[in-house]
């Protein structure tokens, strides 16, 4: 399975976070993805946001 990832820089945002996060499992990343969007950017854990940030994820590693 292939890496993947996402990256905050690429959604524009008031706190211009700068979070990157990759996993070789997409469930992993989602979870991940998930728990930072709710502690860090105040979103509530909806089937939406889940979709939402799915729909994000990149294949490799996200760019320096």
């Amino acid at each position: 399975m292939a890496r993947k990832f996402i990256d905050c820089r690429e959604v524009p945002s008031d706190t211009h976070c700068t979070v990157a996060l990759s996993a070789d499992s997409e469930d992993e990343l989602l979870e991940a993805a998930v728990q930072h969007a709710v502690a860090v950017h105040q979103h509530q854990d909806t089937p939406e946001l889940r979709s939402q940030l799915k729909s994000m994820f990149k294949e490799g590693t996200p760019p320096a």
